[in-house]
């Protein structure tokens, strides 16, 4: 049986340029002066948003990463969900999208990627819709995602740059995937811990989303490869406000606190706590316990930032639906990106 994680030199979101060297490159690019650019590349938000006219925009967004998981179908099932979370965290409903696929063809059977692409498939199938080609190349690491385009409303976008003090802040998936997949490789994790991390990754944000666009939701943004503090932090920044987090309201994935004291702590999640050092007060937590909120996710949850009293209502239709939403934190003013964990 092909095990992917060892045809690659790290895992999934991890694997995203470090944030620090990613704000340098972004800093040197000119400034957008097309009045339909709605959403673009300066406060980092999940998905572009173009003007197509007063009731049409565009939004587009392209994700891809190594393999975060062994088995090829469940490796393209969250790739793919991975993609797509970031059309919902707009508020856009997506509408087709192209697969982007790099695999080497000199070291892995071609069935492999065909399980890739089928667990893809499936999954599109599931968001309701189609797969209309892509590109591929050889490559020395199988990597694999989607370009994925969707369709909004341009009055009703949800980005990340609307968070308002007294706003409450609601996660819609346990954090620690990037520490289990970690793990996984390390051969510390136990078969159904990592099973209930696969089935995490490959949710679809769907109905998260679905049901945040009946609330009045002022901010939302999809926590990957940044973490559940980096995230947070893009947006506290794109919207002028401060945040705070209360630790012990996060939803962790099962021995994930045990998997991090035992070592498996990727290189990803490793340069999300530096690079949060200089904006965020860490104080009053153990070093794993700052690793776990910094931790690199793939295929994370919606952070929903809304009123307090939408939020309760919000959590509630959330578990209506089976999905264990939580309160995590709060906006308590104005501010300059700055995170508070208590």
């Amino acid at each position: 049986m092909v095990k992917l994680t060892r045809f690659t030199h790290g895992l999934g979101c991890a694997c995203k340029i470090r944030p620090a060297d990613l704000e340098k490159v972004l800093a040197g690019l000119p400034p957008v002066t097309d009045p339909n650019v709605l959403v673009g590349a300066d406060n980092r938000d999940d998905a572009a948003v173009y003007r197509i006219n007063d009731a049409l925009a565009v939004v587009q967004t392209v994700d891809f990463f190594t393999p975060v998981v062994d088995d090829p179908y469940t490796f393209g099932a969250i790739a793919a969900a991975n993609a797509l979370s970031d059309i919902y965290a707009m508020g856009g409903q997506a509408s087709f999208a192209l697969n982007i696929a790099a695999f080497p063809v000199n070291r892995l059977p071609l069935g492999v990627l065909n399980d890739i692409v089928k667990g893809a498939s499936d999954k599109a199938a599931e968001a309701g819709i189609s797969i209309l080609g892509g590109h591929s190349i050889e490559d020395n690491e199988p990597k694999f995602g989607m370009v994925v385009t969707g369709f909004v409303n341009p009055s009703h976008v949800i980005s990340n740059a609307g968070a308002m003090p007294g706003d409450a802040l609601v996660l819609t998936k346990p954090i620690g995937t990037g520490i289990i997949s970690t793990a996984a490789k390390m051969g510390l994790a136990k078969e159904e811990t990592m099973r209930e991390a696969e089935e995490i990754m490959m949710k679809l944000n769907k109905i998260s989303s679905e049901l945040m666009l009946r609330r009045k939701v002022h901010a939302c943004t999809d926590i990957t490869g940044f973490g559940l503090v980096g995230h947070l932090h893009e947006m506290a920044v794109a919207s002028g406000v401060d945040a705070v987090i209360e630790f012990n309201r996060i939803p962790f994935i099962s021995e994930v606190q045990a998997l991090a004291l035992a070592g498996a702590i990727p290189g990803g999640t490793k340069a999300n706590y530096n690079f949060a050092l200089g904006w965020t007060d860490f104080s009053q937590l153990s070093m794993i316990e700052r690793y776990l909120v910094c931790d690199a996710q793939s295929s994370g949850g919606l952070l929903v930032c809304l009123p307090e009293e939408e939020a309760e209502t919000y959590i509630k239709s959330l578990l209506d639906n089976g999905i264990a939403g939580a309160f995590i934190g709060t906006i308590p003013g104005k501010g300059t990106g700055n995170i508070k964990i208590s």
